[in-house]
């Protein structure tokens, strides 16, 4: 029987109407003879509510209990999307991350999936039943519930869908597919039809609204994604590898540059430490604990001086920024260093295309494009398939706009 798993996002589950709404798609899927294992988010914006209400009663809730607390969302959730599909005359159960057996390693809050017992999942499908997961959810080697982080539910998915071996994970949101650019800010962009997990990774490193580890997992055990809206039938965007050399030749011959989106990542602090001691080893003393406490580190400037001195710059998440000076004050003056000075409200904004790798270009086209719009560049950062200048902030969004048009991807065969 062929199988595919489902996950639907928070604003599909929104309310009753639209829970109802996702049980009756999941119902002309099973009625066609298609086995379906659904993971479903919390409920609208009942997650940030969660939140609210423990830092309400705490002023530093406990990782544990946190996790616990956030769980529920999903549960409930999950819960009522089983009662809607029972409705629909379709036998249904609901399992909690635990019950449909996925582990995860011990960090609260960021875990990582380590393996996952299908043995249930298996039983269940092979009774006919439809199984709704609650995403995002975990239990740890202490039988601890642990969360994945924000957006977690779609990691669930693609790892429930490597599990199972389904024929391919499909994930359902409030947008109809992968766009050249958030067209909420940019009204001509584009919708994809396809793309490449790599490109893909990279835009959703950099602000595009999925989880980055679902798209590593996909890459990386070749399950194809699928990402459309859950309130038409309008086509989406697949995710799944595409040969590196179906469009190299393309590229070779063509001289042009060739770009695939524009994505952009807010609320970014950078921290610069002033006079670190030039010598083996210091990046490692400094980075290495941040790491170990849960703060990650994006773009990384270093700055040699003639006094045997550097000065090392750094951004993390505007959310990280007060523990990240907290823990960099203390590694600082362990390292004999000068000064830390930090800055909020800055934005990543980036450009991402394979075609990167096969011809120049990309980098003077974004600066120009960016100092014509009188969009100041902090810092930058690359790889092979992907540009990202630290801006403001608040020029983010018009960044978007003319990066979008300088590398006219609002075009049906964009020259950029």
């Amino acid at each position: 029987m062929p199988l595919v798993v489902h996950k639907y996002g928070g604003s599909s589950v929104a309310d009753a109407e639209k829970i109802q709404g996702v049980a009756r798609r999941i119902a002309d899927v099973s009625q066609k003879g298609t086995g379906v294992v659904a993971v479903v988010s919390a409920m609208g914006d009942s997650t940030d509510e969660l939140i609210e209400l423990a830092h309400s009663v705490s002023q530093k809730p406990h990782p544990r209990e946190m996790d616990l607390l956030l769980s529920t969302g999903e549960v409930v959730s999950c819960t009522l999307l089983t009662m809607a599909l029972a409705d629909l005359g379709l036998e249904a159960v609901s399992l909690t991350g635990s019950q449909a057996g996925i582990h995860t390693d011990t960090s609260h809050g960021r875990a990582l999936i380590h393996s996952v017992d299908t043995a249930r999942m298996l039983k269940e499908l092979k009774e006919g039943r439809v199984v709704v997961v609650a995403g995002f959810q975990g239990i740890n080697e202490d039988n601890d519930i642990t969360t994945l982080g924000r957006g977690g539910s779609d990691t669930t998915a693609v790892a429930l869908a490597v599990a199972l071996g389904a024929d391919r994970c499909e994930i359902y949101t409030d947008v109809d597919g992968i766009y050249t650019a958030d067209p909420r800010i940019v009204p001509e962009a584009r919708k994809l039809t396809e793309i490449d997990y790599d490109e893909m990774l990279e835009l959703a490193n950099y602000g595009a609204k999925m989880h980055p580890r679902s798209i590593e997992l996909g890459a990386f055990y070749n399950v194809p994604i699928y990402v459309a809206s859950s309130f038409n039938q309008t086509p989406g965007t697949l995710i799944h590898n595409i040969p590196n050399n179906a469009n190299a030749n393309e590229v070779q011959m063509e001289n042009r540059i060739k770009a695939t989106g524009i994505a952009c990542t807010t609320n970014v602090a950078k921290i610069t430490v002033r006079s670190v001691p030039d010598q083996p080893g210091v990046a490692a003393a400094l980075f290495e604990p941040l790491a170990q406490s849960g703060i990650s580190v994006d773009t990384i400037v270093q700055n040699t001086s003639e006094d045997r001195t550097t000065d090392i710059s750094f951004t993390v998440s505007g959310t990280d920024l007060p523990a990240a000076i907290a823990k960099v004050e203390e590694l600082s003056k362990e390292l004999g260093a000068g000064d830390l000075i930090s800055e909020g409200g800055l934005a990543a904004v980036s450009v991402v295309g394979s075609g990167m790798q096969h011809i120049p270009g990309y980098a003077s086209r974004m600066f120009r494009v960016l100092a014509d719009g009188n969009v100041n560049i902090d810092m930058i950062t690359t790889s092979e398939i992907r540009i990202s200048c630290i801006i403001r902030e608040e020029q983010a969004q018009e960044a978007i706009r003319l990066l979008h048009r300088g590398f006219q991807l609002d075009e049906p065969d964009p020259v950029d």
